[in-house]
């Protein structure tokens, strides 16, 4: 059962072929046994996660339906979950219990999702190794030598060694691509917007969007179903109806205009890795897709934008952990400015600490306008080059990374090396673009994504071209030796 996709579930539990509560029983065995291997979990709920099954077989036993009916799930571990603990990675919030659920959490339970646990992942979102985690670093299931990316590295590993067939995940400037890459998945990043932020723990909120991590694009297009929608609790929430993404899945490619940016193909990038993106180029060729070389100028600078207007956002949101609410004390404080200093030094890990200082350093009288606001003139720039682009193309389409996964500690005493790995990334996020990262190969035994972008609000045909790749190839079918 463990080899099986959400649509394989849903089809199995509709035909009553096994029931929630042996699937969910099934997989909580798994875990225990391959988990510690891996370090993908930071909580189970295994009482939870068997009263929802039950409830779910109950439910279908009336004549209920549903994608997500019965279907085992896992939360990164940022989206609140009522009355269990929500750590966001960090030893700051090692002993809060959230008193409420996240939207994502509250809507996917209402469509009879079984949660079997709050997934890994680097602290408050901020890596793209996910060896930032209070708990430990999470391993590649494909080589366990290797990072699975960041900061949802959690949630992709659960689901690449096939301990569930889904996940949620939140990218911030790629952390559900960048991982969904390194380990073989699909990843689907939403527009900004799409998805609530409520009860998402933030780390920089005009970037920050949750989305779906899983095998396939068929798969995401269920648990997106289920994320997606208005939330008048969430103030960055658009009023945007939500399509069938399932139902547009099987529409034809032909004459789909995919524009290639000549920037994606730099000296930056593996040259093993261009190729197998030429050979997806083809792919959708074949298809009737039409190809096109196009210009995104201003890429060059999405980097240094990001990395002062990220850390900028997290030196504010992370103010309000001081050791007085909520989340980590230090103990006995001498005074109130001791307090502050020592919970924060000692509840906050080295990466966390080193951007919330990046932050407050480009919001400081004096810098504000030379760097905040110059940045924030800068991402309107990487804007206006998709807005342009996509006036001549669908969608644009390239690496999700330029490199594969690296080696634990590989780039641990070099965060600016790490900070580039998120080049084809974070324009996205700039932009509030949604993108989705397929498999598209391997190179030396480790997975390869190709990126897809596309305008606002088409996530339905980023689904649809991947949909539709995936179809004709089978990269997104291998499994990890092992698992």
């Amino acid at each position: 059962m463990h080899h099986m996709t959400l649509a394989e579930i849903a089809r199995g539990l509709a035909d009553k072929k096994f029931s929630s509560v042996e699937l969910t029983q099934t997989l909580l065995a798994r875990i225990a046994q391959l988990d510690p291997q891996i370090n993908s979990f930071i909580s189970l709920t295994q009482d939870l996660a068997l009263s929802q099954a039950k409830a779910a077989d109950e439910r279908r036993a009336n004549g209920e339906s549903g994608a997500l009916l019965g279907a085992p799930i896992a939360h990164k571990d940022l989206f609140c979950t009522q009355g269990i603990r929500t750590s966001c990675g960090s030893k700051m919030l090692d002993n809060f219990k959230a008193p409420y659920d996240a939207t994502v959490v509250a809507k996917l339970a209402a469509a009879g999702a079984v949660t079997l646990g709050k997934t890994n992942m680097d602290e408050f979102a901020m890596g793209s190794a996910n060896e930032s985690s209070w708990y430990g670093a999470v391993k590649n299931p494909w080589n366990l030598a290797h990072v699975p990316g960041g900061s949802s590295g959690g949630s992709a590993a659960a689901v690449a060694a096939r301990l569930l067939p889904a996940a949620t995940a939140t990218d911030t400037g790629g952390s559900i691509r960048q991982p969904a890459a390194f380990t073989n998945l699909t990843g689907l990043k939403p527009t900004y917007g799409r998805v609530s932020r409520w009860g998402m723990i933030a780390y920089a909120s005009s970037l920050d969007q949750g989305g779906p991590l899983a095998r396939t694009a068929e798969d995401c297009a269920i648990l997106l179903q289920g994320m997606a929608g208005f939330d008048p609790n969430d103030s960055t929430s658009i009023d945007e109806p939500v399509p069938d993404y399932s139902a547009g899945l099987n529409s034809s490619l032909q004459g789909l205009r995919i524009g290639v940016p000549k920037e994606y193909f730099s000296a930056g990038l593996d040259p093993r890795i261009a190729e197998l993106i030429h050979n997806s180029i083809k792919e959708l060729e074949k298809l009737g897709a039409v190809i096109k070389e196009i210009s995104l100028p201003n890429m060059q600078h999405a980097i240094p934008a990001y990395y002062v207007i990220a850390p900028a956002e997290a030196s504010s949101n992370l103010s309000r952990f001081d050791g007085v609410r909520f989340g980590y004390r230090c103990e006995n404080p001498e005074n109130l400015e001791d307090l502050y200093k020592r919970s924060r030094g000692e509840g906050f890990g080295s990466e966390v600490q080193r951007r919330i200082m990046v932050g407050a350093y480009a919001l400081s009288a004096g810098y504000y306008d030379a760097y905040y606001l110059k940045a924030q003139k800068i991402r309107r720039l990487v804007k206006n080059d998709f807005m342009s682009a996509f006036n001549e193309v669908d969608i644009i389409l390239g690496p999700t990374t330029p490199n594969p996964a690296w080696k634990l500690g590989a780039k641990s005493s070099d965060p600016v090396a790490a900070y580039l790995e998120d080049v084809y990334t974070i324009t996205a996020n700039l932009a509030g673009l949604p993108g989705l990262s397929m498999p598209a190969g391997f190179v030396d035994g480790l997975p390869v994504g190709v990126q897809l972008l596309a305008p606002y609000f088409q996530e339905g045909r980023l689904l649809n071209v991947a949909h539709q790749y995936q179809l004709n190839t089978d990269w997104h079918t291998r499994t990890p030796t092992g698992f």
